[in-house]
Formats: C-alpha cells, structure tokens, sequence
C-alpha cells in the first residue's frame, strides 16, 4: 500500500526545464517517477488543435450544393507516452487522431475518422552515451527538418505540406515499420532508418499502358510499386537526416524536431538528407510492361533560431530546398516530381515573457512538377499569440494557394492547449 501510494504521489513536474515549449510557468510536464531520483519513470504528454477556418472562395459538394465558409475543425488530439526503467533502453508510445470535422465525425463515434490509432510505437535500446538503435513504428524520418517536425511547437499554423514528402505514399501518416539508428559525432547529429514501405498507399492507381505525355489520358509513373510488383523488388525504402550544429546542441532524446524556440536558444544548423525506395513507383513501357522506377527524394536546409537582446525578443528562420524523384512525370495530390522550395521567418516582439507575447510571421513554398508547366505556390502571414509558450498558444493564418486554375485562400483560427 505504502508503494501504491509513493507511486501515485509521484505524479509531478519534472524538474527538467524544456526550452523547446518556451513557457515561463511550465517545467517538463506530468511524470511518474518509480524512484527517488526520477531516473526510473513515465513521462504523459497531451495536446490539443482546434481550428476555425473561413474560406474565401466559394465551394461546392458532389450534390451541387453550396459548402458553407466557416468550418470547425479537430486539427489534432494526441496522448504519448515514454518510459525508462533503465537508462539503456526506452519504450514510447503515441497515439491519437486527426482532422476531425463535420465530415468525418459519425454517429456513434466508429466512423473511421473518429477512430484513435498509433502514430508511433517504438522501442530503443542505447549504445554507448550517444548512440542508439530501435524498432517499430517510428518518427525517425529522412529527407530534412521539416519530414521531421514536431507537431507541438510549430511556429507557422501547420507543417509545410510537401515537406512530409512520403505521407502515406509509402508510410503510415509520416511513420514508417523498420528499424533506426540515431546519435552524434562531436557536433553533427544522424539518423537513419531502414524500413518496409506500406502495401495499400493513397496512389491506389494502376498505370494504363498510355506512354505518350501529350495523351490526355497519360498519367504518368504510380507510387504503388511494392503493390503492383511485390515486396521482393519493392518492399524496402531507406531514409537518413544528418545536421551539424554550429550553436547551442539541440536534444536528440526523441525524433521531433522543434519550431520555434522563442529565444530559448541560439541556434544555427545545417543538415542535408535522404530517402530512397528502390522500384517504389511503376510505369508501363513501350511493349505495355510493368516496370519499377527508383523514388529519390533530397533536401539541404537551414535553421536559426536566436535571441536578439535581453528585452525577450527573437528571430526564427528555416529554408529548404528538395529535390523529388517520385517516377517518370509523376503527380499526384500534392506531390510530383520536380523540386521545391520553402521558407519561414517569424520575428518575437520584446516583453515580459510572465505575459502574452506575440509572433508575426510569413511563409512561401513553391513547387515544380516535370508533369505539368505551373508550379504550386503558397504563401502563409500569421501571427501566433503565446499566452505560455506553445503550451497555451492562438494562431491566425491567412493562406493563399495558386496552381494552374485554382487561387484559393483560407483563413484559420486555431487554439492549442498542451500538457
């Protein structure tokens, strides 16, 4: 009993400060410890993304029927969970749903989209003080900073899109099965996966034997190849992120990558990945054959993040270039074959960080697909209203999207609660 009752009591604040969530009143969040030292414990972390947004265009249902311009959404509800008995070895766990709206809700709540599932689940086993290996469903993503980012302390309202460049085309919502390896060398910073790229993606196409690009019926390469071709050719798809920091050392304990710092820290990283899925697209040849095409995805990037005096104020900046090979003319959805480009700055104005702090920001990302001559671009201006940190947080955005016919424009109101 006396145990039982040790245990429930230690459900406290961690003493361990975490600059990530720039707040002034919040110290790491709820942890369970099963020892004195807090060496041995159960770390909960809950969040909540609720959202507004007026569309400034009109829209119509597959009935014809006019969609109405404000819209309410569940942008994210999420629980995780990790745990060390051992300083050698970790387990986490992380689950919950997303974009739930007047669409996807259903009756009684078994709706698909009402639906909880794992975004990960993992288990890591330590190697040395700075090297560690893992297996399951895993967030140690390729390609850059962006393809791993938090989704707790974005600065902008969301993640750029395409910068989640294989979501559920060859994962499960960012997260792949494999097994992973992460660690540091002196300043510079790796992860690398290997992993078995999903069966069922979204690009449910079959390639129809077209090979001519002026045919109006041509649809170019289909990200399907381990559905179409099997997994023996298909079945595995590897990834890797390795970024050298020139500043203050961001942690590596856990995969996702912060946004902003809010002067926390002085940062300044360069990083550059990868991710491959060798025959991970199918296109048909001249003679009507199946045939698999590599996906190679590539990116350099940039992130500064700083103070700028001592009156609170401070700079967030990122920038990104990617290359995308997805298959021959590919383009579905957002993503083709092509390049991007992305970028963000987001300036803190100075005050007491006791009170609400404010954050105007812009964003633009521009892609180009060999598919097509327009290129897709989006431009975001926004302000976040930090009432403490990212753990009680307002955002207005206002996103304008052009490509080729379509310019629509949307604006979002979104309040973020996170324990």
């Amino acid at each position: 009993m006396k145990k039982l009752l040790f245990l429930l009591c230690g459900v406290l604040f961690s003493t361990q400060l975490f600059y990530a969530q720039g707040s002034p009143d919040y110290t790491g969040g709820l942890k369970v410890k099963f020892d004195e030292e807090g060496k041995k414990y159960l770390r909960i972390i809950s969040w909540a993304q609720v959202q507004a947004t007026y569309n400034t265009d009109d829209s119509f249902d597959a009935n014809g029927n006019e969609n109405s311009k404000l819209n309410f959404n569940l942008r994210r509800a999420r629980v995780l969970m990790f745990s060390q008995i051992n300083k050698d070895f970790l387990i986490l766990a992380h689950f919950g749903l997303n974009s739930l709206n007047s669409s996807t809700l259903s009756p009684t709540g078994k709706g698909e989209g009402s639906q909880l599932f794992f975004h990960d689940v993992w288990a890591q086993y330590s190697i040395g003080k700075d090297h560690a290996v893992g297996a399951g469903l895993h967030y140690f993503n390729g390609i850059s900073r962006l393809n791993n980012q938090s989704t707790l302390n974005m600065m902008t309202l969301d993640n750029n899109r395409q910068s989640w460049a294989t979501i559920g085309l060859s994962d499960q919502f960012a997260r792949h099965i494999g097994v992973f390896a992460k660690g540091k060398l002196d300043r510079l910073q790796y992860r690398i996966a290997i992993n078995d790229a999903i069966t069922n993606g979204l690009d449910g196409r079959v390639p129809n034997g077209i090979t001519d690009s002026n045919d109006p019926n041509y649809i170019g390469a289909v990200y399907g190849g381990k559905r179409l071709l099997g997994s023996a050719d298909a079945g595995k798809a590897y990834a890797g992120y390795f970024d050298y920091h020139f500043l203050d050392e961001e942690s590596n304990f856990l995969p996702y990558k912060v946004g902003s710092y809010l002067g926390g820290k002085e940062v300044f990283n360069i990083g550059a990945g990868f991710f491959l899925h060798p025959n991970g697209s199918v296109f048909t040849d001249t003679n009507g054959d199946l045939k698999g095409e590599d996906v190679s995805l590539f990116a350099i990037d940039a992130f500064y993040d700083a103070p700028l005096g001592d009156d609170g104020s401070a700079i967030t900046a990122y920038a990104t270039f990617q290359s995308n090979d997805y298959g021959t003319d590919y383009l579905y959805s957002a993503y083709g074959t092509g390049s991007m480009v992305y970028g963000h700055v987001g300036y803190v104005f100075s005050g007491d960080k006791a009170k609400t702090r404010y954050q105007p920001y812009a964003s633009f990302a521009s892609n180009s697909y060999d598919a097509v001559d327009d290129s897709r671009n989006i431009f975001g201006l926004g302000v976040n209203a930090y009432m403490s940190g990212h753990n009680s947080k307002l955002t207005l955005e206002y996103k304008n999207e052009s490509f080729g016919n379509n310019d629509s424009g949307s604006i979002t109101l979104q309040a973020m609660i996170y324990l």
